[in-house]
């Protein structure tokens, strides 16, 4: 048989070699690189599928949530809204009407001579509170910076005000303030600072510094816990080339510190005061607002209305009021600041 009869019988008519059984495709068989290989892309209809189903996994995760915080949070912030326009008494849970009334409730409680003590008062307390208590847990997180023996136990025993029922801490502290048998004013007689005892919760004139106090030691683990992580996350690197320009000590805190601390400085005071202008287990269990009410805060008064009088619309006017002072002092603060970092 010659070489051109071999050809012609291996060659197919087309002019096309043929291809053996490694590569010849059967009928049915998929390309590379079509969307049901490993590596080509999936087609549409299955790509959105997978993506409906992702979302549909995402929200399944947030609707606990989300009802969570409509039913707790969302529904009380409502209805006390509400409310703050009806004449709300206890004869409105057994015959089910609120008369509406407008803004009248906001215009006896603004009206009150007692509301512009209770402002005066908040305002004092907060600022106060707030002052104390960051200069202290600043002072303190600073401190522990440094290594030294005992240094988690001692940070781990300066947050047990924070961890302590606010029922409890003023109900020890009470007893720390009485007049005649208190400690504080026995360890001060011992000491031949007093004479008598100091009436710490009944004077007109120590009554709120008192409680001022009180809230300044409950308030400092919170300020320390948060400044002293905020400290962890400045850069050891900053200190060293700040000592190499002569940055230390005093310097240091002003040029590297307090800047690179600053955004979580605008946490703690922001978060503080909203905290403290809601103050009320602290006030009712020392002095439940007195003596003659020199102790008498928004919040106090909001819940003397509320649960005392059972004048629940005025009480849920006097609440919304508070609300909006808190709102209205974070966006201002928060504006303050954000403006300072920018420039």
């Amino acid at each position: 048989m010659s070489l051109t009869t071999d050809l012609s019988q291996a060659t197919p008519p087309n002019g096309k070699p043929a291809m053996g059984k490694a590569g010849a495709r059967r009928p049915g068989s998929r390309r590379a690189g079509s969307g049901d290989e490993p590596g080509g892309s999936a087609p549409a209809p299955r790509r959105r599928s997978r993506q409906r189903r992702e979302r549909l996994f995402q929200w399944l995760f947030l609707v606990p949530a989300v009802v969570y915080m409509a039913l707790f949070f969302g529904y009380p912030v409502v209805k006390n809204v509400v409310m703050s326009f009806q004449d709300y008494t206890t004869a409105t849970f057994f015959t089910g009407e609120a008369p509406w009334v407008g803004l009248a409730n906001y215009a006896t409680v603004l009206s009150s001579s007692l509301f512009s003590t209770s402002l005066l008062n908040t305002a004092l307390f907060t600022v106060g509170s707030i002052l104390g208590q960051f200069v202290i847990g600043l002072a303190l997180a600073v401190f522990f910076q440094r290594k030294f023996p005992l240094n988690g136990i001692l940070r781990s025993l300066l947050l047990l005000p924070w961890l302590l029922p606010l029922i409890v801490s003023s109900a020890v502290w009470r007893w720390i303030l009485d007049k005649d048998s208190g400690a504080l004013n026995r360890f001060l007689g011992d000491l031949n600072i007093v004479d008598t005892g100091v009436p710490w919760l009944t004077s007109t004139s120590l009554a709120l510094i008192a409680v001022v106090g009180v809230n300044i030691w409950i308030g400092i683990p919170f300020n320390l816990t948060i400044l002293y992580g905020g400290l962890q996350e400045i850069p050891d690197e900053l200190y060293e080339a700040g000592s190499l320009d002569g940055a230390k000590g005093w310097k240091a805190f002003r040029h590297i510190t307090w800047p690179m601390l600053r955004p979580v400085v605008s946490v703690v005071l922001v978060l503080g005061v909203v905290y403290t202008l809601k103050v009320l287990d602290i006030i009712l269990g020392l002095t439940n607002g007195g003596p003659a009410n020199s102790t008498q805060t928004i919040a106090t008064q909001s819940y003397g209305l509320s649960f005392q009088e059972f004048k629940f619309g005025e009480g849920a006017a006097l609440g919304n009021i508070l609300v909006m002072i808190s709102l209205v002092f974070a966006v201002l603060y928060l504006r303050a600041s954000r403006r300072a970092v920018d420039e």
